[in-house]
């Protein structure tokens, strides 16, 4: 099996990439050589990422937009069918869209909304792509986590929020947050001796855009807060790192932070939670439903 030889020309997929630490990470990316295929919902925003991407890292800069709305589970099976058709090889795989909703919604699914794009998009997004990045190992698959995991647990016994948010809604977000540490550990831990590694990381808090879908106080809130807050530059460089270097190549299961494995809350670190929502989580997106591939290899 090949070393990891850096990002320079390795296909690298990457959700969330049209705003915030995800655009600064795509940008960071192509500068340094990646081949990107960026995840949008609109093609306006895709067309503009491309255009900010290139600006920044040269107009020879090779990136692909590939369109989902990641609150579905068919968009995300027609997503992970176009990779599939589109690219032979999958390097990097980067989770990195999530949001935080003041009020509890449905997806078209049935599934509570906040879960369903932080959570099992990721999971399924990945388990529809293994087998590909498994073949193109040595590889990486990086979820982006946070802090805000830490007071969270998984409440397997109302996992839809069907009691109600009660004004609960970033609470939600930190459960979510503990998902993605949760199916990162699992996740290492099926990959044990492929040659493919799973980490997760958490980015500090960062000025962005997030955060200002839910109403005119939590906005205020986050314009108020953002002298205190990082770059999205700043805020995307443990990703960049996890991404790229070489000295995290035998690092898998982790959490990260400012660029260095930390331990996470003790309940992130509960392996029997860990498989409990790998399981459930394959209830809810019904695993022996196949990508829906569409496209030829080349």
């Amino acid at each position: 099996m090949q070393n990891w030889t850096g990002i320079a020309g390795k296909r690298v997929i990457i959700t969330g990439a049209t705003a915030g630490i995800g655009l600064a990470a795509a940008e960071e990316l192509a500068r340094r050589g990646a081949r990107l295929g960026i995840v949008a919902r609109s093609e306006a925003r895709g067309a503009a990422a491309v255009a900010q991407i290139k600006a920044a890292a040269g107009p020879a800069a090779e990136i692909d937009v590939l369109h989902a709305d990641l609150s579905s589970q068919a968009s995300i099976r027609q997503l992970a069918g176009e990779i599939l058709g589109r690219y032979p090889g999958l390097d990097v795989l980067i989770n990195n869209a999530g949001a935080v909703n003041g009020s509890r919604r449905l997806t078209s699914d049935g599934l509570e909304l906040t879960r369903a794009v932080n959570h099992i998009a990721p999971f399924l997004l990945t388990t529809l792509l293994l087998e590909r990045i498994r073949g193109s190992a040595p590889a990486r698959i990086i979820t982006t986590s946070s802090v805000a995991h830490r007071g969270a647990h998984i409440p397997f016994d109302d996992i839809s929020a069907a009691g109600g948010y009660g004004g609960r809604g970033f609470a939600r977000y930190g459960q979510t947050k503990l998902a993605n540490i949760l199916f990162t550990t699992e996740l290492a831990r099926r990959l044990e001796g492929s040659g493919v590694t799973a980490n997760c990381f958490h980015p500090g808090f960062v000025a962005s855009g997030f955060n200002r879908n839910n109403g005119g106080f939590m906005a205020l809130v986050m314009i108020l807060a953002q002298p205190l807050a990082r770059t999205p530059e700043r805020g995307a460089e443990t990703l960049v790192w996890l991404a790229d270097s070489t000295e995290v190549s035998a690092e898998s299961g982790g959490y990260f932070t400012n660029r260095r494995r930390v331990r996470p809350a003790g309940p992130a670190l509960d392996l029997e939670s860990a498989r409990r929502l790998w399981d459930l989580s394959e209830e809810q997106v019904g695993m022996g439903s196949p990508p829906m591939v569409s496209g030829s290899l080349g």
